[in-house]
């Protein structure tokens, strides 16, 4: 290839492409490029044809029409293994092209910047790009195709050293270039089906992600892990956190912060602390004036629970907040800013992971979750709704407003609890968790053993079920642990009975008509 070749160079984003250029040139290759791209390498003293003195063809429609010619697409496809494409070639008097540099029109900068203007999101729609690319990337064992400015130099220096590509950089480029182009083609394709409200649910789920980060392991040493994001979901999440310090974040420091994040959005219009072990909130607090109180109290509903775990309040942390954090054990923490003291407190303890995600705020938009399974994939609606509009009250006796506003409280905590599930609360806190039992009143006796076991009186607080209880005995343990009031989905076959077991204890019990399970 060196020394005889032939490169068509024409790109979007032109970082060190004039330099790459430059060495293509230095090593024998005739370059012919298009439109900006010709004019940069120009000016920068590379030798260049335009694509329209080659192909003898003008452009066309303001651009539209280009590269989109027989001479080009004949030089890139033609197998150099097969006598009739050689003919066929020499015939028509059409050159090879032994490699392709090209990278795409910025559909995806467009719509994050001007969604709205379809115009001007159709323009940016690249269609010579694309068929270039695959053009190239079908035939590359005869072609080069660079989509990345990031392998130039590796480019340049094999083929100085060794005067030719090897067949493994030819594949891992083609590879590339593939995901290039798949990667586009679905930003285009969700960007129609959002703007114009197609099927949630298609024949074919295309999606596509940006890795963020490689992961030191997953959940266990012995498994490797990244971290993917979607660049167009704009709500706050945890793949919007920015890391101020600390060790690389760990699989489980991501589950267990978007846990933290999600949950402590239901809490937005007061001071509060969420404490997060194992996927599962251990304590949660709020406090009106104080999130340094509502912090001690969140961790101490299980303090040996929290050892380890991650932090997340919806206040800004100062230097004192910081220092209570610092005295136990603590894997991450999560707020929305940080004074300089708490920076530098937690300075002195430099694994600690501090993040900052702005804006908390309660998840309003519809958006699509996925979960895993060997060889397939769950899609759902993300679970923004809480309740129905109106509590239903089913019990002989009314709750009182401190029982209500201690439903309300353990009711939103129930919810990112893993199931069954059940919460203890009290108007601005959590008492107790039982969560992730097979059985709704092991949930139960689970609470009250965690919360005996680090004298927590249940007596008077509310207990929240994620799901309607089977049978009565949920109920009946709930009042053996002194809760006054009980807030459920209901739904069960059995509900006159878990009814009447709350009349029979005095209970007060409402009925929300949304489930909350979470797997």
């Amino acid at each position: 290839m060196a020394g005889a070749g032939r490169a068509l160079i024409s790109v979007y984003e032109k970082r060190n492409v004039a330099e790459f250029a430059l060495s293509l040139s230095a090593l024998g290759f005739e370059i012919i490029s298009s439109g900006g791209t010709a004019r940069l390498l120009a000016s920068s003293g590379v030798k260049v044809t335009e694509v329209s003195d080659y192909t003898g063809s003008p452009e066309m429609m303001e651009g539209r029409v280009k590269t989109l010619h027989p001479k080009i697409h004949g030089g890139i496809l033609a197998d150099r293994s097969k006598k009739e494409h050689m003919e066929a070639a020499e015939r028509e008097g059409i050159g090879l092209i032994d490699m392709v540099v090209v990278n795409l029109y910025p559909f995806e900068e467009t719509i994050q910047k001007s969604g709205d203007d379809l115009e001007k999101v159709i323009e940016n729609i690249d269609i010579g790009g694309p068929a270039l690319v695959r053009s190239a990337a079908k035939n590359y064992k005869s072609v080069a195709v660079i989509v990345n400015p990031d392998r130039y130099a590796a480019v340049v220096a094999e083929l100085k050293n060794n005067g030719n590509l090897s067949s493994r950089m030819r594949e891992t480029l083609a590879m590339e270039a593939w995901e290039h182009i798949a990667h586009y083609d679905s930003v285009i394709e969700n960007y129609f089906r959002r703007r114009l409200k197609g099927m949630k649910y298609p024949p074919h789920l295309n999606l596509t992600f940006r890795k963020k980060q490689d992961l030191r392991y997953g959940e266990n040493p012995h498994q490797t892990a990244a971290f993917y994001i979607d660049d167009h979901f704009h709500q706050h999440a945890i793949t919007d956190a920015k890391q101020l310090q600390g060790k690389e974040l760990s699989y489980n420091n991501i589950l267990d912060g978007n846990a933290a994040l999600e949950l402590i959005k239901e809490f937005e219009d007061m001071p509060t602390a969420v404490v997060v072990k194992h996927n599962n909130p251990s304590g949660v607090a709020s406090n009106e004036a104080d999130v340094l109180e509502a912090f001690r109290v969140a961790r101490s509903v299980d303090p040996e629970a929290a050892f380890g775990g991650v932090f997340c309040v919806n206040k800004p942390i100062d230097g004192q907040l910081a220092k209570e954090m610092l005295t136990g054990f603590v894997e991450v923490v999560i707020a929305p800013s940080y004074t300089k003291e708490a920076l530098e407190t937690f300075s002195t303890k430099k694994n600690v992971r501090i993040l900052t995600v702005e804006n908390i705020e309660r998840r309003r938009e519809s958006f699509l979750e996925y979960h895993s399974v060997v060889g397939g994939l769950l899609v759902q609606d993300g679970n923004i709704l809480l309740h129905d509009q109106k509590f239903n009250v089913v019990t002989k006796r009314q709750p009182t407003e401190y029982e209500i506003a201690s439903m309300k409280y353990a009711w939103k905590v129930c919810k990112y609890v893993k199931s069954n599930a059940t919460v203890f609360a009290r108007p601005d806190r959590v008492v107790a968790i039982g969560a992730g039992q097979m059985k709704r009143v092991d949930a139960t006796r689970l609470a009250g053993m965690i919360a005996k076991g680090f004298k927590l009186p249940l007596e008077g607080a509310a207990m929240a079920s994620d799901a309607f209880f089977p049978f009565r005995d949920g109920v009946d343990e709930a009042a053996k642990l002194g809760a006054t009031a009980v807030i459920q989905p209901g739904g069960s076959i059995r509900d006159k009975e878990v009814i009447a077991a709350a009349d029979e204890h005095n209970l007060a019990m409402v009925f929300t008509g949304v489930r909350h399970f979470r797997h």
